[in-house]
């Protein structure tokens, strides 16, 4: 069973479900590779234009794969994946659309973060608990940056609590917020709304957004990939992941 299912839905439009819903499609190699190839094909289909990022079962996805993560020799591999996935998201022609439900949490929220454009479900949390495992959020925060004030930031990644859908949309995180049952209507209608524009000029639109912020996202990866890596091979981090995946609290004292 594919864990990145592909539906094309007329002419220019594709959707990727993460399908991984018995793990709440967590973020393994194995997903993460198939989501960088299905990305890259629907790139290479010259009439493409929009690209939808759904998650299948109770959420859309949230983050890395922890009981894979606690294995420090993949650490490397995946940083790289989650870092490749969220610049091709960020950097594509597609403008990207995130219908989100249940929960995205972690590199889940990175990738709705990397989308241009993100519809939640009313009972949605979403939300960035990386210091609570003994990480850093550090590659979404290339995006945060861009979308939210500084204060907003502080308090969702040093707080680390999961706020709801409404309070995401007040902060710049989500843009809409429907019943579930309107997630892919909502989508689909803005989707329609960037088919009406010439091709060439959303392209170029979504590349001028890039060229006029100081700093380019790819580098801004790099430059977090280090950051994120380094609390990867931590002990902090070893003991973070080795209490989520014992459903304990941690003790950070003897780390």
């Amino acid at each position: 069973m594919p864990l990145v299912l592909v539906e094309k839905k007329g002419k220019h439009l594709t959707i990727l479900t993460l399908n991984r819903p018995e793990r709440r499609n967590a973020l393994s190699l194995q997903l993460l590779s198939e989501l960088v190839s299905a990305i890259k094909i629907t790139l290479d289909e010259p009439h493409e234009r929009i690209l939808i990022l759904r998650g299948a079962g109770a959420a859309f996805c949230t983050g890395l794969d922890l009981k894979e993560a606690a294995d420090q020799t993949k650490a490397q591999a995946t940083a790289d994946l989650v870092a490749q996935t969220l610049i091709t998201l960020s950097q594509s022609r597609l403008v990207t659309i995130a219908v989100v439900h249940g929960a995205a949490v972690a590199g889940g929220a990175g990738l709705m973060s990397a989308c241009d454009y993100v519809v939640a479900a009313e009972k949605t949390k979403i939300g960035y608990p990386e210091v609570r495992r003994g990480l850093v959020a550090g590659l979404v925060m290339t995006f945060l940056r861009r979308q939210l004030p500084e204060r907003d930031i502080r308090e969702l990644l040093l707080g680390s609590d999961l706020i709801d859908a409404e309070r995401a949309r007040e902060m710049g995180l989500v843009n809409r917020v429907v019943p579930a049952d309107n997630l892919m209507a909502e989508a689909e209608s803005f989707a329609e709304k960037v088919l009406q524009g010439a091709p060439s000029a959303v392209v170029q639109t979504k590349r001028l957004i890039e060229e006029l912020w100081g700093r380019s996202v790819k580098a801004d990866v790099q430059l977090t990939l280090q950051h994120h890596m380094q609390a990867r091979s931590s002990a902090e981090a070893r003991e973070g992941i080795a209490a989520f995946n014992e459903k304990r609290a941690p003790n950070w004292v003897k780390t």
